[in-house]
């Protein structure tokens, strides 16, 4: 088999995979309702509660038009266990699950496989997970890539926070609000600043 010919079956497969209609169920954590979505490759979309179910069901719709409500089994079973695991306090590791990255560039595919790296507890900054791209990824790059993730809690894009010692950005609802919980929930900590993802202390407050 020539080059040419193994491009042509890898576009054709990928073709046949985005044409795959997906499957999601909606599950209940320790922060909310969120849900998933999955093909025969693996694991399609996450998202994380809305203000309401009602809310949530329209954004998988908005996403995924043509996915199916289905009852969740054998290793999507699996994947939801540990997603539930992990938001309630325990280190579960999310890394084993499989994604279905085809729909994306190669650079963003490159910046969650690194994201995908770092542990529950741990905290890299957007320059760190640059250097860990490599190539032509820069910080602000990196940061406009994990705005766009499609798989939050799985590609844990809450774990990269800005150099200045701030959470930075999330798209996810909730913006900083819910990172702070996440990070809150894995007690992480980054390097060198006491107590960055606790609530902040209103001025006047004693101090701890």
């Amino acid at each position: 088999m020539t080059d040419s010919d193994r491009r042509r079956r890898c576009a054709a497969a990928t073709i046949l995979r985005m044409s795959e209609p997906a499957a999601f169920t909606t599950f209940a954590t320790a922060i909310g309702d969120c849900a998933v979505a999955w093909n025969r490759v693996g694991l399609v979309a996450a998202w994380l509660p809305e203000s309401s179910a009602a809310r949530l069901r329209g954004r998988i719709a908005k996403r995924l038009p043509g996915a199916n409500a289905a009852v969740p089994e054998n290793a999507v079973a699996a994947w939801i266990a540990a997603i539930t695991a992990l938001l309630r306090g325990e280190r579960a590791d999310l890394r084993a699950i499989p994604i279905d990255d085809s729909r994306l560039d190669a650079f963003d595919r490159r910046v969650y496989a690194a994201a995908r790296t770092i542990a529950p507890g741990r905290v890299v900054t957007y320059a760190d997970l640059a250097a860990r791209v490599g190539g032509d990824a820069t910080a602000r790059a990196v940061g406009q890539s994990l705005g766009r993730n499609p798989f939050p809690i799985v590609v844990p894009c809450h774990r990269i926070v800005a150099a200045s010692g701030e959470l930075g950005g999330f798209s996810a609802p909730g913006g900083t609000t819910t990172k702070r919980r996440l990070l809150t929930i894995e007690d992480a900590r980054l390097d060198g600043v006491e107590d960055l993802f606790d609530e902040p202390v209103p001025a006047g407050s004693p101090s701890r």
